[in-house]
């Protein structure tokens, strides 16, 4: 289990993270967000060691993370960290060695993972040879070469096309099912609600937002509801707890004073022979983002 607990982090007069504390346990694909200068990257280096925090402690299954244990940490960064004049072989070998791993352990599990991505054509093709979603691909590579016991993704979909972002999305999942703590950092939201069942959403260093998934979007529900079929605009608006009907094409969106009155709505439609939708909207990740960080952004 990674432990980050009461971490605060100064550069100077500067407070960079501020009292951050989480857990990702084995299995767990954990979610760390927030805005440029939010405090994620300054996490990311405290959780690989290479910054100590200023207050707080930081444990890998209990350990202090030094060299020993970096070396069953994976990291993918937002930007670029290829050695372009290496071919992709190289450059493996040059992360592999750096883990700990020996030559023929490399070259095995390069073999199995150019043919996994589909690119096993590129083994001795030099890194800026590569278009960008492949450059990609192989930075990815170079991340998971030692199969790592926690793995940190920052933007690891950038410059990918939707049939790699699904290979992608394959191995993390395959990652995190044999045991693998996975750390996903990205601005899509739509990326996040993927994979991350808990997150924690910083803000000038503090977390803002943090817990199950779930939950956020329960706590931020609307209090929406669509519905299409035979039913009449008066008889919705005469259901007790319903505040306003809006007719739209082809649909009502109907606005209730809270969630329990759903079940009320849906009684009275039920009789209906011809309702072909009835939805209660669920908030988006990016709409909850949006709104916290707004509302804490000028604090």
């Amino acid at each position: 289990m990674l432990k980050v607990e009461n971490v605060t982090k100064y550069y100077g007069d500067f407070l960079a993270v501020d009292n951050l504390s989480f857990t990702v346990k084995p299995g767990e694909i954990f979610g760390l967000l927030g805005v440029n200068g939010a405090g994620k990257t300054t996490t990311f280096r405290m959780i690989m060691g290479l910054l100590d925090p200023t207050k707080g402690n930081i444990t890998l299954d209990g350990k202090k993370i030094d060299y020993d244990i970096t070396d069953k940490i994976g990291f993918l960064t937002e930007e670029r960290s290829l050695l372009l004049k290496m071919t992709v072989k190289e450059q493996c070998l040059f992360y592999g060695t750096l883990k700990g791993m020996k030559k023929k352990e490399i070259e095995k599990r390069l073999d199995e993972l150019l043919e996994r991505f589909e690119i096993p054509e590129y083994k001795d093709k030099k890194i800026k040879e590569l278009s960008k979603g492949n450059q990609q691909k192989v930075q990815f590579i170079t991340a998971i070469l030692n199969d790592p016991k926690l793995l940190i993704l920052d933007e690891p979909f950038s410059g990918l096309d939707p049939f790699n972002i699904e290979l992608f999305k394959q191995e993390i999942v395959e990652m995190s099912n044999r045991g693998s703590m996975i750390i996903f950092s990205s601005h899509r939201m739509e990326h996040v609600e993927l994979f991350c069942k808990k997150l924690v959403v910083m803000l000038k260093g503090k977390s803002v937002l943090e817990g199950y998934l779930s939950d956020i979007k329960e706590q931020y529900r609307k209090k929406n509801i669509l519905i299409k079929g035979d039913v009449k605009k008066k008889e919705l608006e005469e259901i007790k707890g319903v505040v306003e009907v809006i007719e739209k094409a082809d649909e009502f969106e109907v606005k209730i004073e809270e969630q329990k009155i759903a079940s009320k709505v849906f009684e009275v439609i039920s009789g209906h022979k011809k309702i072909t939708k009835f939805v209660v909207e669920e908030p988006s990740l990016n709409e909850i983002f949006v709104a916290k960080v707004g509302e804490n952004y000028d604090k």
